[in-house]
Parts: C-alpha cells; structure tokens; sequence
C-alpha cells in the first residue's frame, strides 16, 4: 500500500505543476504568437521547474504540447504556424465543456465531420463543414452536461443544433468574435513594428 501513496503523491505534483504551466501559458496564447513558441515556453517552465513533458518523445512525438489552432477540431502539433483568429469548434459549440474534453471525444471516435468518422483532433475543418457526435455516441452525459452549461453562449459562426448533437461551421471567426483574456489591439502592434 505504501507503494502507491508515493505513486499518488507523485501524480498530485505532476498535476499540480500542469496546472501551473497552462496559467503561465495563458498570457501567450493570443494571435501572433507561433505554436512552436509555446511549447518551448511550456517545456522550459516544465523542466526549469523539475519536471520532464510526458508527450515529448511518447511515440515519436517531438514536442512538449498539444496546442489548439484556431478552427481546428480540437488540437494540433506545434510548428512554426501562427495563431490567427479562431478556435476549437467542439469547444466553442457548447458539445464538451473543456478542450480536454473535446479531444478525448475525438481521439475515442465519437465525433464525425461531413459523415466522415475523425480520431485527429488536429483536424481543420472548412467553411460549410457539418461536425456531429456520432450516433451511438450522442447519450454520453459529458455531452448532455456540457450542453445544459449556461457559463458561455454558442458564437454566431457556428450553428448548433443540440437536439442532434450537430454544428455547422458557417464561417471563420471575426476579430472580434473571438474571446480573449485581454483587449486585442493589432493596430497597434503593427504600428509598434512598422518603426
């Protein structure tokens, strides 16, 4: 028994150190800044704080993040790309209450795009696209709960229809449709590097 209070205690600061590397990230999650950038923000506050990112090198994955990308399904590999107005659709459609959640559908099959069956929550979906919970899927109560949330409204680029557990994505996101921790001003950054 005393083998697993270590294991346990190990985990609650794994976590705990997970925790605080999404708060530090935070601030840096904003149109402008590349994937790449933070995931080498996340794996240097990871190790400088004595840990190691268990995705990095976990089946050939050469990164220390799973990083969401604007109308992406869910999440995606860090790269050189950067972020643009948008976000992850299941998210936003009110189908899972965390981006946590939302991938975990995905990668267990549960959610289709135009028909299609996907398990890559990097998936990019189009203009037009209909997503949908699988049929035998749609009692998950994960989905029934996240829908009943009142905490955020389904934006007016997605198109929800929560009897069916479908989302049509109308449009791309406007500047201004997007939420972010802070007011965006791109004007002036743009004007800060035209100096």
């Amino acid at each position: 028994m005393t083998d697993y209070k270590e294991k346990f205690e190990k985990m609650r600061v794994a976590g705990k150190l997970a925790s605080k590397t999404l708060d530090m990230l935070t601030d840096y999650i904003k149109p402008g800044v590349s994937t790449d950038k933070i995931d080498k923000l996340g794996y240097e506050f990871i190790r400088d704080h004595g840990g190691y990112s268990a995705p990095l090198f976990y089946r050939g994955f050469e990164k220390s993040l799973c990083t969401s990308l604007n109308h992406v399904v869910c999440h995606g590999i860090p790269s050189d790309r950067i972020l643009e107005d948008g976000d992850a659709v299941i998210y936003r459609s009110k189908l899972s209450n965390t981006i946590f959640s939302s991938r975990q559908l995905i990668n267990h099959g549960h959610v289709k795009v135009n028909g299609k069956k996907v398990n890559i929550s990097s998936y990019q979906v189009k203009e037009e696209d209909n997503i949908e919970i699988r049929d035998k899927s749609k009692q998950l109560a994960l989905i029934d709960i996240a829908l009943a949330n009142k905490e955020r409204e389904v934006p007016e680029y997605l198109q929800l229809d929560e009897k069916n557990k479908k989302v049509k994505f109308v449009r791309i996101p406007k500047f201004e449709e997007v939420p972010y921790p802070v007011t965006m001003e791109p004007n002036l950054v743009i004007e800060y590097y035209s100096r």
